[in-house]
C-alpha cells in the first residue's frame, strides 16, 4: 500500500529499531506489529520497480540466499544500486523525514491466511497517513535523488524532455534491481 502524507515516520522508525533490539518474549508482539517492509516511496520510480524488488527478495528467501536478516529488509537491499546493506536501509527505509511510504508485507505459505483488509488494518495501526492509489507514485518520486543514487547525471541530461528522462531513470532502476542478484 502507498501512504501519503505520513505524519509519524520517526515513530515508525523507532518502533522498528526497538523491536529489532529487544530480546524479550514480549517483543514478539511488537515485532509482528511492524513485520512489514517500510519503503520511502520518494525513491520508487514505478510499480514495476517495487514489484521487481519484492520478487527478488522472495526469490532470495526461497533459495536460502538472503543477504539481510529478513525478506522485508531484503526488499530494501534489492532497491539499492550498491551492495551496502546499511546504506540500503538508510536510503530506502523509513526515515524521520519520509513523507510517502510504500508498505509491503510478505507472508510465507505456512502463515495463517490473512485477508487484504486484515493486512490493511495492521498497516493502519502503524502508519498515520492516507492510503492513496499507486497512480500517485510518479508525483511523489524524487527523480533527482534517484538519478543521483544511480549515478545517471550525464545520461539523463542527454534526454530531450522530462518524460523521456523519467522513463530512462525508471528503466535503469528496474534493470538494476532485476540484475542485482545476477551480478553478485
Amino acid at each position: 500500500m502507498l501512504f501519503y502524507p505520513v505524519s509519524n515516520p520517526a515513530k515508525i522508525k523507532q518502533r522498528i529499531i526497538d523491536a529489532a533490539k529487544s530480546k524479550a518474549h514480549e517483543a514478539d508482539e511488537e515485532r509482528e506489529a511492524v513485520n512489514f517492509s517500510f519503503i520511502d516511496a520518494s525513491l520508487i520510480t514505478s510499480r514495476l520497480h517495487l514489484e521487481t524488488a519484492i520478487n527478488q527478495a522472495i526469490l532470495a528467501e526461497s533459495q536460502g540466499s538472503l543477504r539481510t536478516k529478513t525478506v522485508h529488509s531484503e526488499i530494501l537491499f534489492a532497491l539499492n544500486p550498491t551492495n551496502n546493506i546499511t546504506e540500503a536501509i538508510r536510503r530506502y527505509g523509513v526515515s524521520d523525514t519520509t513523507k510517502a511510504l510504500c508498505v509491503v508485507q510478505i507472508m510465507n505459505s505456512s502463515a495463517t491466511t490473512a485477508s487484504i483488509s486484515d493486512v490493511e488494518i495492521k498497516m493502519k495501526k502503524v502508519v498515520n497517513g492516507s492510503i492513496v492509489s499507486f497512480d500517485e507514485l510518479a508525483k511523489l518520486t524524487d527523480w533527482n535523488t534517484v538519478e543521483k543514487y544511480h549515478k545517471l547525471g550525464n545520461e539523463v541530461k542527454e534526454k530531450r524532455d522530462a518524460q523521456r528522462a523519467r522513463a530512462f531513470i525508471d528503466n535503469v532502476a528496474v534493470s538494476s534491481v532485476a540484475m542485482k542478484s545476477v551480478m553478485q
